[in-house]
């Protein structure tokens, strides 16, 4: 079983640090947001592997927010090139992440990168919202049978029903996504989320692009197993992704509220809880003599009153002692006892 599989499986939420590009193509900044990443309690780090000129043509325009973050002049391709790792850095990469104990992950948007990243036993293929609908290449990530997390941003949900056909041999875990950056709350959809889970019965999660880290917490509260949230070591960075990411610190704080949200969950069992036990015995009510009484005494409504603590006999019994004759004296607010009646 894959290792983050394993951790779910556990019981915890699979949090990654997304990388991606914010290395700005450099292995050694790459290396360093492994370290932060592994200091912050990040589950995994996850990189882009990619070869720019399969990915766009030269002729492809910015997206928006790359536009505003990198600068309007300049290509796609021309951006990307700047970004990209070898594969021999990959391994560097992902022989590090061993080291310090954090899993790989990396997302490849080609053939030849699936192949190189399956050589390498990545832990899993994440899947970029982008490529939900490229079917010949989820034909061919589902051929090595590996996990898949699949983002699902921009699709509806017969396009997640059409891509999931196509995974008949990996196990697919599905993330619900806004795909703009920063997501407009008003976006964000959360309950989408629940409508994936209850639809395929997978193991679902949330990749979050809104600010700050409520959305990515509350989507851990309404059943999230995987939050993705990308990541940098500083925000004022040039690049595409550094101004819509999170620093090592603000990571560490949402990763802190993201296990605290998951000691709250519980097992949806309703009891009272091992903390409640002495409130329980001084909150809750027991029967109580509404006065002296002595030993043959038949109890009426008057004599019979419902008080704290709640170490005695409980309330609902209250009829069954109505009528019922004393065995003993008692004095006004003694706790009644079954052996106190005849």
């Amino acid at each position: 079983m894959s290792k983050y599989l394993s951790k779910i499986n556990a019981g915890s939420v699979y949090i990654i640090a997304e990388v991606g590009v914010n290395h700005n193509g450099t292995l050694e900044r790459a290396l360093q947001c492994v370290d932060q990443a592994a200091i912050c309690g990040a589950d995994a780090v996850k990189f882009q592997t990619f070869d720019s000129k399969k990915l766009v043509t030269r002729h492809a325009q910015k997206a928006a927010y790359q536009a505003e973050n990198t600068g309007i002049s300049g290509s796609q391709l021309e951006m990307l090139q700047k970004l990209e790792l070898s594969h021999s850095e990959f391994i560097n990469i992902k022989n590090y992440c061993d080291k310090k104990g954090i899993d790989f992950l990396s997302t490849p948007f080609d053939e030849e990168s699936a192949q190189f990243l399956d050589s390498i036993e990545v832990n899993a293929f994440k899947v970029s919202s982008g490529d939900l609908n490229n079917t010949p290449f989820l034909q061919q990530l589902n051929q090595y049978g590996r996990p898949i997390i699949l983002s699902t941003g921009m699709s509806d949900m017969n396009e997640i029903r059409e891509s999931m056909k196509i995974f008949t041999k990996s196990n697919v875990s599905l993330l619900h996504c806004t795909s703009d950056y920063p997501a407009p709350l008003e976006d964000v959809n959360l309950l989408a989320m629940k409508a994936m889970a209850d639809e395929f019965g997978r193991i679902t999660g949330y990749s979050d692009h809104t600010d700050g880290i409520e959305v990515a917490v509350a989507a851990v509260a309404m059943g999230a197993k995987i939050i993705e949230k990308h990541f940098t070591l500083d925000r004022s960075l040039p690049g595409p992704d550094h101004q819509a990411s999170l620093e090592p610190s603000e990571f560490a704080t949402m990763i802190e509220a993201i296990r605290r949200v998951e000691k709250v969950l519980g097992n949806g069992i309703k009891r009272c809880m091992p903390s409640e036990e002495s409130t329980k015995a001084v909150a809750r009510k027991s029967l109580v003599a509404g006065r002296s009484l002595q030993a043959g005494d038949t109890l009426q409504e008057k004599d019979i009153h419902i008080k704290r603590p709640g170490t005695g006999i409980e309330p609902k019994f209250y009829t069954e002692f109505i009528g019922k004759q004393l065995t003993r004296d008692i004095v006004e607010d003694q706790l009644l006892s079954w052996e106190d009646l005849r």
